[in-house]
């Protein structure tokens, strides 16, 4: 059943140049916006060129200070967020930069939940011991970006089901799915396992032999069979 959900509309474009760390670089229009639900101050970063593609290619990313800003090892967030830019920029779509920092705990509370990591807890029963839920991230902003971005049909670039199952219920229809690559380190394996095994993500379907290599078609993206997911 889809949810109604109440318009955002956008507030400002601004072109930005990117350059990550290995010296990837790229441009983006961030977007930012008005009327969203929770009030973040949530931004989508348009990469390529979104309206020429038949099916934008969009990720979710939830803001990581520990991996997007400073590297950290004990996620993928970084990685993944670096994957994303190069491949939709290659295709066209968004970057939604959602601030849900430690799966919607906030930053101080995701870093005493590593604190009980690292005393034998998984990423999930820390969430838990804390007295949260394991996974408190809410999509209906995002589902408000998309619509006012005129992003209604999209290619969904993620491994999380939740966040197609979120955005579908919020009038967005997920045309296809494309999984990311696995980025897997010796300090983030037991994480990886824990999102596969606990929150159903799609990791332990894939071959460790391509760790951390995006499946990437050679020409421009035009459907399922050309971006390696189901329709």
């Amino acid at each position: 059943m889809t949810e109604a959900v109440q318009a955002a509309a956008i507030r400002r474009r601004i072109r930005i140049p990117l350059r990550f760390a290995d010296g990837y670089s790229s441009a983006a229009t961030v977007v930012s916006f008005v009327g969203l639900i929770d009030a973040q101050q949530h931004v989508a970063l348009e990469l390529g060129r979104p309206a020429a593609a038949a099916l934008p290619l969009v990720r979710l990313h939830s803001e990581c200070l520990t991996g997007d800003v400073f590297g950290s090892q004990r996620c993928d967030c970084g990685p993944q967020l670096r994957e994303a830019v190069e491949r939709i920029t290659k295709h066209g779509g968004y970057v939604l930069y959602l601030r849900q920092e430690g799966r919607g705990i906030g930053l101080y509370d995701k870093l005493d939940a590593y604190a009980l990591q690292d005393r034998g807890l998984d990423t999930y029963d820390a969430n838990l011991a804390l007295g949260h839920q394991a996974d408190e991230r809410d999509y209906t902003s995002a589902a408000q970006m998309l619509h006012a971005l005129g992003a209604d049909r999209i290619a969904l670039l993620s491994n999380n089901p939740d966040k197609g199952t979120q955005l579908a219920r919020l009038g967005i229809t997920i045309a296809s799915r494309v999984p990311t690559a696995l980025h897997l380190t010796g300090a983030n394996a037991a994480y990886l396992a824990t999102k596969a095994q606990r929150g159903g993500h799609d990791l332990l379907s894939r071959s460790f032999d391509h760790a951390g290599r995006p499946r990437r078609p050679t020409g421009p993206l035009a459907g399922p069979a050309d971006l390696g997911f189901e329709a």
